[in-house]
């Protein structure tokens, strides 16, 4: 028996935590905009809310190479809140878009900035910390201890370890001819710019796969892509760690995963097999209310497990 066999098949059962998770605002017109933070800057061209960051990003910061052509990266371009797409327990998600004033160069971007120390704190990240510490003594006693500096230390630790885990998948899917995460435009402190999934148009953000109604015959080829994609973080030793139907997107038949910053690795860490399980779990009762038939969860976990080279 596998260390993870008693997990899925046993949990309690109850309400998921998802409430405050669900404040989707479709429309531009219908979104708030972002509580003031460190967002707006003062010497910011007319109509823009600061400059764009680009710059500020030391190299090792920035997506992969070569920058996708729809990429705005130039010094003089802006940036500009269009209102909230998400609220969260860790982090916001807000419409961006970055573009050159007087020139048709701009783009959309999701913006996720993980909430600071004044916050409430993260939810379960014991277990999905473990394994991760930095160098410094004193920064892991205040991560341990929950002060102020530590909290936010932790915070950058999320939005690090989410572009990071970005980063990887996105290269070797994009290198197999089918990305599985949306692109990692950038990171700086607890602010995370990533590809936006949705209409480039309207502004509207992909739906989640718990927000859509496939037939069996699509229900079954969305389940071949979330196990071709769970495929490829296990080929990078990860597990997604708290994947469900709430944070997969659907965009134009594509499945799409998102919020990755509990990332596990599946060797380092020793709760890694009985997360992954649990996300198979997750998705396989869920398709499998959508008429997939023959789901098993504990044979493709082994599968990817095996891939992983942990079993």
């Amino acid at each position: 028996m596998h260390e993870y066999d008693h997990d899925f098949g046993h949990r309690r059962r109850g309400r998921r935590r998802f409430d405050d998770e669900l404040d989707e605002l479709s429309t531009p017109s219908s979104r708030k905009t972002l509580p003031e933070d460190d967002f707006e800057d003062a010497d910011a061209p007319e109509g823009a809310d600061r400059w764009s960051t680009w710059a500020d990003s030391p190299p090792t910061a920035r997506g992969p190479r070569p920058y996708p052509d729809w990429l705005v990266t130039e010094l003089a371009a802006v940036d500009t809140d269009l209102g909230l797409l998400k609220t969260g327990k860790e982090a916001d998600v807000s419409l961006l878009r970055r573009g050159v004033p007087d020139t048709d160069r701009s783009c959309l971007l999701a913006r996720k900035q993980y909430r600071s120390s004044e916050h409430r704190m993260f939810h379960r990240d014991a277990g999905y910390l473990e394994g991760r510490r930095m160098k410094e003594s004193r920064s892991n006693r205040a991560m341990a201890r929950r002060t102020d500096f530590g909290r936010e230390l932790i915070a950058e630790q999320w939005a690090g370890a989410e572009f990071a885990a970005l980063t990887q998948l996105w290269q070797v899917s994009h290198d197999l001819g089918a990305p599985v995460v949306p692109y990692p435009v950038q990171t700086l402190g607890t602010e995370l710019l990533m590809e936006f999934v949705g209409d480039h148009v309207t502004g509207e953000g992909a739906p989640r796969l718990a927000q859509i109604r496939p037939t069996p015959e699509q229900a079954h080829d969305l389940w071949q892509q979330a196990v071709a994609a769970l495929g490829v973080l296990a080929r990078c030793g990860l597990a997604h760690g708290d994947l469900s139907a709430y944070n997969v997107l659907v965009h134009n038949g594509r499945l799409v995963l998102i919020d990755l910053p509990q990332v596990v690795d599946l060797i380092a860490n020793p709760h890694g097999p009985r997360l992954l399980f649990r996300d198979v779990g997750n998705l396989a009762t869920w398709f499998g209310g959508r008429g997939v038939p023959d789901l098993d969860a504990r044979q493709v976990t082994t599968h990817l497990l095996a891939q992983a080279g942990v079993v």
